[in-house]
């Protein structure tokens, strides 16, 4: 499979993004995750990936679903992504995916601390089998924070079969109360300020820092500010993969 050079890039970001500083400890040990984890994966016949965040390890175990995937004894990577699954995704689901993840990031970012935990990520998306053919696959995802709510120390990705269609990509789970809400476009408010986007459209246009302040009364300094908050929120290297994945997003028109 050819793979695209923009998720490996935005891959590589978000990255930094998740991963924790934080080497202190706390929370759930990852040795009672995993034994939770492998019961979990017997139990459903999913397949889960555990990413430690502190680590940059991920540990992967295959429950019976497993068996429609060509992964054969991949069970550790060093890293918090699972290249061998994603990689049986097209270059237009890895984006998703990573879109999405990004989405629910910020969305998480919003809220109380103590209301982080309550919300996973449920997404469909579609790989390549055993069997040559593309099928749907129910992913969800969870984060699990330290004992503080503020350091995101592992994240648990679950693969299994699409028992049923739902209308919608990816969306954002309340585990408590069932409801859900879409991560789409409507939702960049968290991720963009109205002025970041407007900032980021006149860039996409080809514009320089100097037009835009002077365009939009404000200083070449306050340009550069905007620019630097972009670039971070979205965790891309530049303005011009900052206006790509935007547009991906639709961010910006």
């Amino acid at each position: 499979m050819v793979r695209n050079n923009h998720f490996t890039e935005n891959r590589k970001t978000l990255d930094k993004l998740l991963r924790s500083e934080n080497d202190e400890g706390g929370g759930i040990p990852l040795s009672d995750i995993l034994v939770n984890m492998r019961f979990w994966a017997s139990v459903e016949n999913v397949l889960i990936v555990v990413s430690d965040m502190v680590e940059g390890k991920s540990h992967i175990i295959a429950g019976g679903f497993a068996r429609n995937l060509d992964i054969g004894e991949y069970r550790q990577e060093n890293s918090i992504w699972e290249s061998r699954i994603l990689f049986l995704m097209s270059p237009e689901e890895q984006e998703d995916k990573y879109i999405a993840e990004l989405r629910f990031f910020h969305y998480l970012r919003h809220l109380p601390k103590n209301k982080k935990k309550d919300y996973y990520l449920m997404s469909k998306l579609r790989f390549r089998f055993t069997d040559g053919g593309i099928h749907d696959v129910l992913h969800r995802m969870y984060y699990i924070f330290d004992d503080e709510g503020e350091d995101l120390r592992y994240a648990i990705c679950i693969y299994g079969p699409l028992p049923f269609d739902f209308k919608g990509k990816s969306f954002a789970v309340n585990s408590v109360t069932g409801i859900k809400e879409e991560l789409t476009a409507s939702g960049n408010d968290s991720i963009l300020s109205r002025r970041e986007r407007q900032i980021l459209a006149m860039i996409d246009t080809g514009m320089k820092s100097g037009e835009i302040a002077g365009q939009l009364n404000i200083s070449i300094h306050t340009v550069s500010r905007h620019r630097q908050e972009i670039i971070g929120k979205l965790q891309v290297k530049n303005t011009h993969e900052a206006c790509r994945l935007a547009k991906s997003m639709g961010l910006i028109e």
